[in-house]
């Protein structure tokens, strides 16, 4: 159990210390602006000038965002590990730890999916 607990420990202060990373940060500010941002702006700017067209385009856009299940944030995450990897090539210690995060999900995910191997196989 506790070493349960160290290598959560150890998995949440690598996320965290990959999340807050200044420029992942400025990657994923960008990436949010490109995927999201704009539609606050011109919402913003509609409204202020009373463009309908403004409103109305970013008002659609902003409620396609908020149904259930779109995979908005997993191309905004997408988008900003890439401008990372284009505006920073050699931020090595970001990248590396990109790549353990990335080793470490795909342990536990072949651990996991053994594990439903297995309790199929038993119930069958």
């Amino acid at each position: 159990m506790a070493q349960l607990k160290e290598k959560t420990k150890r998995l949440i202060k690598t996320v965290l210390e990959f999340c807050l990373n200044p420029k992942l940060l400025l990657c994923f500010g960008i990436a949010w602006l490109l995927t999201n941002g704009w539609s606050y702006i011109m919402l913003s700017i509609g409204t202020w000038l009373d463009i309908k067209w403004m409103m109305a385009v970013s008002g659609a856009y902003m409620a396609a965002l908020w149904i259930p299940f779109t995979p908005e944030k997993i191309i905004t995450v997408i988008i900003a590990i890439a401008l990372l990897r284009l505006f920073f090539p050699n931020d090595q210690k970001t990248l590396k730890k990109l790549k353990d995060l990335k080793q470490s999900a795909k342990s536990a995910w072949k651990k996991e999916n053994e594990k439903l191997k297995n309790w199929i196989n038993k119930k069958t």
